[in-house]
């Protein structure tokens, strides 16, 4: 892994941490703009077709969380709708809310003037207007939505829920306040000089800080151990997840794991995690001359403590998931103890897998054997806020008044303190017997892990986290494994902020060309440089491997990203690479009705082109302002739409269900929110929720039999927006496993670039091209 840079000077990480900090603040005021341009501006009935607000909400319950947080439990009354489920939107668990007084024209009733309901739901007296109260999204299910309130927030009787209330999504200020914080921290660690008189606190500059800052004595990455008879657990293992998972465990400081899509990239991090947790006694090799190849043979061999990360809690709980699904060890004396895994922050899928629940921090804490001490607390604390909202003894008669009423509320304060103290203990003792904590990379840096550290920090989902956050889990462990795809999107930013870095550290870029050697630490353009990108061209390939089996595609689909992206490295299973749609159990019966050549079309295609060129299937602009990154492109552009591509899209998944294929197999996806938004009036009705349509984006990581793609783009200037984003498109066309088709206008998207031209060229030499003004 040899790189011949220079280590780095205090000039540069001087000029690194400022350009940070610069591009943190922007992308901060972007948000903080965004979200007050769209509260302020939208109707709240927009707010609710945007996603961003839920309305005419109602108590179901009240209770006490980890921290002492009060848990808002929210729902849609019968009273004031047909339907208990909500409609689509956009919270989710880790999200900033405010609970407020449901405006009027928000689709519901408004509370009548001068009634509020107290923290668990009751109703106070008197006639001041209701306080907007802020918490963050705990939990989310069809039906139910629930706000944790920090303790400071109501504390006082004056903290108050409306009986009629909406909940509207915030800018997130907490996770910008954690990532300054972390830089500060990088700063002081690297640049002693910068720390004040007064601040005792430790900064240890620790091998891997120097690794990935670049700061001598080591400021290259550690020669790996020798490490080639390794006991896998996994004997499905292919030739380069084997490889990767010994070259994370030979690294010294740190190690990447490149992972394209479907290739098992989470597959190996559990391999990964299960040697560092419980390694086989052989797993280190020897010279030969008898001596351990690595001088801390011993310590190699000792069970790690690791610290699982992921850009989202989506990818934290599928880790933990595969975790969960381990099998149980043998009675045998050689085998490993079951692993303790526990789950920090705020899981998104506690629903469709109990184990995730059970494993979550806060069941694991009410579980042990210490937790007895806090349950009387929190008894007695849910009880008094039973009678505060008029749910106690007594009902809404018994609900206490003035000055028992601001004495109950002291009561609450003191207890939510007692409770603090004595759950402390308990989380401390939780967390002490894990072996394996899980959270997300913003979620490390909370209290409950603000004294632990661990051996290993695992970062999945590296490419799609910004490099600050994960700094938060960095300055825990000594060694870091990040796993990602640079190939697929990058952190989500909305700052258009195109500055570039200083001269001077353009000066340098070209200093370094002329010397031939690797950029050292140098100045983000953007905060999509995310900490893998800056670690690869800092130290070139040999920081990282690829895994180049995909087991998802079938072989023409994987064909044009394996050679434009992936070097023709990225290879078909043989399992995969000729399944086909007919090839699924639930065609069986149509297939037995129908003609080979109807056959051929629908289900034994691989890929489909309906190509609008020519038919003036213009797209149009839907509103302004939507966000179409993850749902949103920008506030000038807005979001756009395209009627008669839908049809297309309509009719195809039509054909496809009636050959067998179920919805739930079934994807249609586009960049923009605004065709989401057609799409879904027009299939939804028919198909319900198992038919999954959505953003490009929010299909990252995921896969289904088959995708239809909608490109919208159909214009007589032949503008493509942020279609051209390889990326984007990469993912796009990468979800799908034995059918992709897409419905696109040939005219407009070639104009879109070079890589456009090219996918356009291969689709017309490869897919199934069909002219959409003939279906």
């Amino acid at each position: 892994m040899s790189s011949s840079h220079e280590p780095t000077t205090d000039a540069q990480l001087h000029a690194f941490i400022d350009r940070q900090r610069a591009l943190l603040q922007l992308e901060r005021d972007a948000e903080i703009e965004r979200s007050s341009l769209l509260l302020t501006n939208c109707s709240p009935k927009l707010l609710e077709q945007r996603g961003l607000a839920l309305g005419a909400l109602g108590t179901a319950s009240v209770g006490v969380g980890l921290g002492g947080k009060t848990l808002v439990e929210l729902e849609r009354p019968s009273a004031w709708h047909t339907d208990a489920v909500f409609p689509p939107h956009s919270f989710r668990p880790g999200d900033i809310a405010r609970i407020e007084e449901n405006a009027a024209g928000s689709g519901g009733k408004k509370a009548p003037k001068g009634k509020k309901t107290g923290a668990g739901g009751g109703t106070g007296g008197g006639e001041k207007s209701m306080k907007a109260i802020e918490g963050v999204v705990y939990k989310v299910t069809d039906t139910r939505i629930v706000i944790a309130l920090d303790p400071s927030e109501t504390s006082s009787e004056d903290a108050e829920i409306p009986e009629c209330a909406r909940v509207v999504k915030l800018a997130n200020s907490v996770t910008y306040d954690r990532m300054d914080k972390t830089i500060d921290q990088l700063e002081k660690t690297g640049l002693p000089s910068t720390r004040k008189a007064d601040d005792k606190s430790s900064y240890p500059l620790t091998a891997l800080t120097r690794v990935l800052l670049g700061i001598s004595p080591r400021s290259e990455p550690s020669s790996p151990a020798r490490v080639e008879e390794i006991q896998f657990y996994d004997p499905s293992l292919n030739a380069s997840q084997k490889e990767a998972v010994r070259f994370a465990l030979s690294a010294g400081e740190v190690a990447c794991i490149h992972g394209p899509p479907g290739t098992g990239k989470t597959h190996t991090l559990i391999e990964i995690i299960r040697q560092l947790a419980s390694p086989p006694s052989s797993s280190t090799s020897l010279t030969s001359t008898g001596t351990p190849s690595n001088p801390n043979q011993d310590q190699e061999k000792k069970p790690k403590r690791i610290l699982v990360c992921g850009a989202s809690n989506l990818a934290v709980d599928n880790i933990l998931e595969r975790l969960l699904a381990l099998p149980a060890p043998t009675s045998s004396a050689a085998a490993p103890a079951k692993l303790t895994a526990t789950r920090i922050g705020h899981p998104a899928r506690v629903m469709a897998h109990e184990g995730v629940l059970e494993a979550t921090l806060e069941v694991r804490a009410g579980r042990s054997d210490q937790a007895a001490l806090a349950k009387d607390v929190k008894a007695e604390l849910e009880a008094t806020l039973d009678v505060l909202s008029g749910k106690g003894k007594g009902g809404a008669k018994a609900r206490p008044r003035g000055a028992e009423r601001r004495k109950m509320w002291d009561e609450v304060k003191a207890l939510r303190k007692e409770y603090r103290q004595r759950e402390g203990g308990v989380v401390r003792a939780v967390l002490g017997e894990s072996q394996i904590v899980l959270a997300t990379c913003h979620s490390a840096g909370g209290r409950q892990l603000r004294n632990h550290s661990f051996d290993v920090v695992i970062i999945d989902e590296a490419t799609q986290a910004m490099e600050a956050v994960c700094w938060v889990p960095i300055f825990k462990a000594q060694k870091l494994i990040l796993a990602g795809d640079p190939m697929q999107l990058p952190p989500t930013i909305l700052s258009t902020d195109k500055s570039k870095v200083s001269k001077k550290a353009k000066d340098g870029k070209v200093a370094d060309r002329k010397a031939k050697r690797r950029p050292g630490l140098r100045p983000p353009r953007s905060l999509e440089t995310t900490l893998f990108d800056r670690l690869e061209r800092m130290y070139g390939p040999g920081i990282k491997r690829l895994l180049n089996v995909q087991y998802r595609m079938h072989a023409q689909i994987c064909a044009f990203p394996s050679a434009t992206l992936y070097a023709s490295r990225l290879k078909s299973a043989e399992s995969v690479s000729a399944h086909l749609l007919s090839d699924l159990p639930g065609t069986r019966a149509w297939q037995a009705a129908s003609d080979a050549e109807s056959i051929k079309e629908v289900l034994g295609t691989p890929i489909v082109f309906f190509d609008t060129a020519g038919c003036e299937f213009y797209e149009r602009l839907e509103g302004s302002g939507d966000n179409d990154t993850k749902g949103g492109g920008g506030a000038e552009e807005g979001s756009k739409c395209n009627e008669n591509e839908a049809g297309v899209v309509k009719r195809w998944v039509e054909r496809l269900v009636e050959a067998g294929v179920l919805p739930s197999q079934i994807a249609v996806i586009t960049p923009y929110q605004a065709q989401v938004t057609l799409l879904t009036s027009l299939l939804r009705e028919t198909y319900g929720p198992e038919l999954e349509i959505g953003t490009v984006d929010g299909m990252q990581g995921r896969e289904k039999e088959a995708v239809v793609i909608s490109l919208v783009r159909s214009n007589e200037k032949r503008e493509v927006g942020f279609l051209k984003e390889k990326r984007r498109l990469n993912v796009a066309m990468t979800r799908a496993k034995r059918h992709l088709c897409v419905v696109g206008d040939s005219d407009t998207v070639q104009h879109g670039g070079p890589y456009l031209k090219k996918w356009l060229t291969w689709l017309e030499a490869n897919a199934d091209v069909r002219f959409a003004e003939l279906e």
